[in-house]
């Protein structure tokens, strides 16, 4: 198993943090590996904070990256879901190359071989990990990430899915 291990990472989590992470990794590759009867490329794991992900699969790399914060602050659903999600995609891309990414074939590795619910999304806090740029409609106010703030500089419009208004920069809120 490689590990790399950023700046970030260091500061965000311990070595015996990192090693439950690569353990779990490594864990649900010697599940697969049994089940499929078959070996598969272990991937590299990397960490990064931003983002709303709690996890990341990069097929073509054969990489994985987990998001710090919210591992330590989401442990033991990191444990048991977050990462046999990440695997299941990289096992579901060495399996049958490119396919829909939730999917009925990382469905059924979900199901079959990690025993988890195949949940497309977590439902951890990440708002006080992520920043955004309020913006008004006719009808509220609207919390929009930065990267969706810079498309807008570059002049992309967002409208307000329940008024079908444009979104307009609140000024006075400014930067959260």
């Amino acid at each position: 198993m490689h590990c790399e291990y950023t700046d970030i990472a260091t500061q965000d989590l311990t070595e015996q943090q990192r090693c439950a992470i690569a353990d779990a990794v490594f864990a649900c590759y010697r599940q697969a590996e049994r089940f499929f009867n078959r070996s598969f490329p272990t991937p590299t794991i990397t960490y990064r904070r931003s983002g709303r992900n709690a996890g990341t699969a990069f097929l073509q790399q054969n990489r994985i990256n987990f998001h710090p914060v919210l591992f330590k602050e989401n442990t033991e659903a990191f444990l048991s879901d977050v990462i046999p999600h990440e695997v299941s995609h990289l096992i579901v891309w060495c399996l049958y190359g490119k396919v829909r990414p939730h999917g009925r074939e990382w469905q059924g590795v979900m199901r079959q071989v990690f025993g988890c619910e195949p949940n497309t999304t977590h439902r951890f806090e990440v708002t006080k990990h992520t920043k955004s740029v309020q913006y008004q409609c006719l009808c509220a106010v609207h919390a929009i990430s930065v990267r969706r703030h810079n498309n807008i500089l570059k002049g992309a419009q967002y409208r307000c899915k329940k008024c079908n208004g444009t979104l307009i920069e609140n000024k006075v809120a400014g930067v959260n």
